[in-house]
């Protein structure tokens, strides 16, 4: 399998961070999940995309680990005895060997490593998600176990600006149109979110630019080392059809989108 489309983050993560994310290219799934389809509730066959699966587990060096995303905000540590199938929609892990998987096909994939790289963790983000604040979920992750609430409270921006944030493709601006419920939930929470809403061409919808969400929220948390989805169209998983699974994009058309994966690992 030629995995040379697959994204290898440009970020100054620590020497023993590793990271990859995947694109359509190099797998063994068939139309319309065509080739390097991750998801295994999709209706692929499920011989292709366990395929898949091995080949991502080869080319990390470690095993990727499957949690069953449901838009939500739980975080799941890892270790080498976690199961795969875990509801949830962000990891995080200490130890060598596993890695924290992320999967999309508009949904915004965000890694996290600390400076030291002695910790890192993947978050999925929908809206849903993102408003609901599974990035700040994953943060706390990173912070000392045994503080009281008060003390994790006090020191989480000093502690966050020791992290590194890379973001992953997603829906673009240009393509992501919602409704005033989505534009509510986000300006609920920091009315500069408003910033990232423009007016759409339907009466009462708007373009979300859901990457500067959720640069926006991260830079609020206090994590300011951020690369990756710039929100340009490079990024776009709906405006590069051949790069990248897009359930806006294919799931009227094709009647199902594959999977890609952000995965993080340490070693």
């Amino acid at each position: 399998m030629n995995h040379s489309d697959w994204i290898v983050p440009d970020w100054p993560a620590p020497p023993n961070v590793r990271a990859l994310c995947t694109t359509r290219q190099g797998g063994a799934s068939a139309p319309p999940w065509d080739s390097f389809n991750l998801g295994r509730l999709v209706g692929d066959d499920p011989a292709a995309v366990r395929a898949n699966w091995a080949a991502l587990a080869a080319a990390t060096g470690a095993r990727p680990v499957y949690l069953r995303q449901v838009h939500g905000t739980a975080v799941q540590p890892l270790d080498a005895e976690t199961p795969d199938g875990i509801e949830a929609d962000a990891s995080t892990t200490q130890a060598t060997g596993v890695a924290c998987v992320a999967m999309a096909a508009d949904c915004l994939p965000v890694l996290f490593t600390d400076t030291s790289g002695t910790r890192v963790a993947a978050a999925h983000a929908g809206w849903r998600g993102l408003a609901g604040g599974v990035l700040e979920a994953a943060l706390t992750s990173f912070l000392p176990p045994a503080l009281d609430q008060q003390a994790l409270e006090a020191i989480k921006k000093e502690a966050y600006g020791d992290i590194i944030a890379w973001l992953g493709p997603c829906i673009g601006p240009t393509a992501f149109e919602v409704g005033p419920e989505v534009r509510d939930a986000f300006c609920a929470h920091d009315p500069q979110a408003a910033a990232c809403f423009t007016a759409g061409a339907a009466p009462g919808k708007f373009m979300a630019d859901l990457a500067g969400l959720a640069r926006q929220r991260l830079r609020a948390a206090g994590v300011h080392a951020l690369h990756g989805n710039d929100s340009s169209a490079a990024w776009c998983t709906v405006g590069n059809p051949s790069r990248f699974f897009s359930h806006r994009r294919d799931n009227a058309v094709l009647g199902s989108s594959g999977r890609f994966a952000a995965c993080i690992w340490r070693v």
